[in-house]
């Protein structure tokens, strides 16, 4: 939005599809916006946890992390658990501190290791030694995980590949691979598409049956289930369960966060947000606002559908979509890349809350946590966070120069965002030739893989793809799927060679693989702060690329 990264486009820099940042409006617009998705996905806390059963792999982190603290001391195998996890967070974080050591320059470190070759890693096929995603594979299923390498194999190996050598005829041949209007067109909304065909489909699914539990529930009468505001019901006790889940879906389901609470919250947040972000960015009408707070809950529920199988939040996917819908509607001459912009900030905000709260009703459900105070403290620390976030973030602004292509924080996604709204503005006739037409046949297909899902029982479906995992590496790259696979590899070995000690403390090496280099982030954020570079840049080379290299340094 600002006057530094517009300058740096040539279309759509006039004044008023510019707003420069200030300290005082960015933290109105996060209070107006921020709490939607919290009261947007209560009513389906149950659905997602407890009858989907969603992993939710950082949200089960924490819960092994948390639990580990609070141990019976006579418990060996607590103990040893709690071993196993200081053991494996110790070793991940100091394996991202040694990382860090090679990371002094662009393109360097063990990230860019070209583990399968120069010419898979060009198509971002390489195992990058990232501790974090094998934890994560560890815990995701097995079919979520193959899924998510059998959509990178299907879109980096073969549809990419295909579509660039395209070249000249579907878009033109000048345009870099990063351009919206070329190949980056294709892997955007290729991926959009077919994550919204499995998120709509889901949606409408759990809506089905919610409705007719509704009916049963009103029919019958049951009064063996515990009755649930979302409509459903569960039993109490659910002999395929263990004690421990049995005990967890009880106290879970004990401490009700009525519907109407959150059908009350969300409209009335709604309805202040319409009123007054027209004050905030005159080019984003009331009408616009209303138009993504219909669409925003089935889209939080998308976004914390994927999140659940696999610890992705899309919310910048999402994001991305307002951006080119509201973008268009308003059009170019009313200022609609600032208000396709200002639409992204909106949707980004409901839905990634929205897969936050979540992630912490696993947490809590694993804890014996109570929902109620969950739901609270997301609340205060999001209230909390309207206010801290805009301040560092100002810090940054008056003491660097972000956004300059040159300078130590150039923020490269301001300008990628803005180009996307640029492009939002001239319309889905600007998108690369075949693209909506491709679009279209990922959607339709996200939805049949669903469908035959659903009908061709759990036995043959265990074996059938999710389309929402298959569809992530589409834009991602598939990098984080090899990682999570070697996660899973692992897994099923160690549950080879000894069955009872991989389920026994599989969930704590993992967790404390995900949460040590989590934690790396913060001294590696303080180094990068105070100026302090890391010494070592490890780069890989072409045998060819090294000899001119070497003959240059020689001459």
């Amino acid at each position: 939005m600002s006057e530094v990264v517009a300058k740096q486009s040539t279309e759509a820099n006039d004044a008023q599809n510019i707003k420069n940042p200030a300290l005082g409006w960015m933290i109105a617009f996060l209070f107006i916006v921020s709490f939607l998705g919290l009261f947007s996905v209560v009513p389906l806390r149950k659905i997602m946890v407890i009858d989907f059963r969603l992993t939710y792999p950082s949200g089960t982190a924490t819960a092994h992390l948390i639990n580990s603290f609070h141990t019976p001391r006579g418990a060996k195998l607590a103990k040893k658990q709690v071993r196993a996890l200081g053991k494996f967070f110790s070793f991940s974080f100091l394996w991202g501190f040694f990382k860090w050591f090679f990371t002094g320059g662009d393109d360097c470190g063990f990230e860019k290791f070209p583990t399968l070759g120069l010419k898979a890693y060009q198509n971002r096929f390489n195992f990058d030694f990232s501790a974090t995603y094998v934890g994560v594979g560890m815990i995701c299923p097995y079919l979520v995980n193959v899924s998510l390498l059998v959509g990178a194999i299907l879109s980096w190996g073969v549809m990419w590949p295909i579509i660039g050598d395209k070249k000249g005829d579907w878009f033109p041949a000048e345009l870099s691979s990063s351009s919206l209007h070329g190949l980056q067109g294709y892997r955007v909304f290729i991926g959009i598409a077919m994550i919204l065909g499995d998120g709509l489909y889901n949606f409408f699914k759990v809506l089905g049956v919610t409705l007719l539990g509704l009916y049963m529930q009103i029919k019958k009468k049951n009064e063996g289930n515990i009755s649930q505001e979302d409509g459903s019901s569960f039993p109490t006790t659910n002999p395929s369960l263990s004690y421990d889940d049995q005990r967890r879906t009880q106290l879970f389901l004990k401490d009700q966060i009525p519907t109407w609470v959150a059908i009350v919250g969300y409209v009335s947040i709604a309805i202040i947000s319409a009123a007054t972000l027209p004050h905030i960015f005159h080019q984003l009408k009331w009408y616009y606002i209303v138009v993504i707070y219909i669409f925003a809950p089935a889209l939080a529920f998308c976004n914390a559908y994927g999140c659940g199988l696999t610890d992705w939040s899309l919310a910048s996917t999402y994001g991305k979509l307002a951006i080119f819908i509201i973008g268009s509607w308003a059009g170019a001459s009313h200022g609609g890349v600032l208000a396709g912009l200002a639409a992204c900030g909106v949707m980004m905000n409901i839905v990634s809350t929205a897969s936050d709260l979540m992630q912490d009703f696993k947490t809590g459900y694993m804890t014996l946590a109570s929902p109620r105070p969950m739901f609270l403290s997301q609340v205060i620390g999001t209230a909390m966070g309207c206010v801290i976030s805009p301040c560092v973030f100002w810090l940054f602004y008056k003491a660097f120069d972000i956004g300059l292509p040159h300078s130590t924080y150039p923020a490269p996604y301001a300008l990628i965002y803005r180009n996307m709204a640029i492009l939002g503005v001239e319309g889905f006739s600007a998108l690369p030739k075949n693209c909506l037409m491709l679009c279209c046949v990922f959607f339709a297909t996200a939805m049949v893989i669903n469908l035959i899902r659903d009908v061709s029982g759990k036995k043959i479906a265990s074996f059938i793809p999710l389309p929402m995992a298959m569809a992530i590496p589409f834009y991602i790259g598939p990098y984080f799927a090899i990682d999570m696979c070697v996660g899973s590899f692992i897994l099923f070995i160690w549950r080879k060679m000894n069955k009872n000690k991989a389920d026994a403390f599989g969930p704590a090496v993992a967790s404390g693989l995900i949460c040590g280099e989590g934690i790396w982030t913060l001294p590696s954020s303080i180094l990068a702060l105070s100026g302090v570079n890391p010494p070592i840049c490890m780069k890989f080379l072409s045998r060819s690329t090294n000899a001119r290299v070497d003959s240059f340094l020689a001459s």
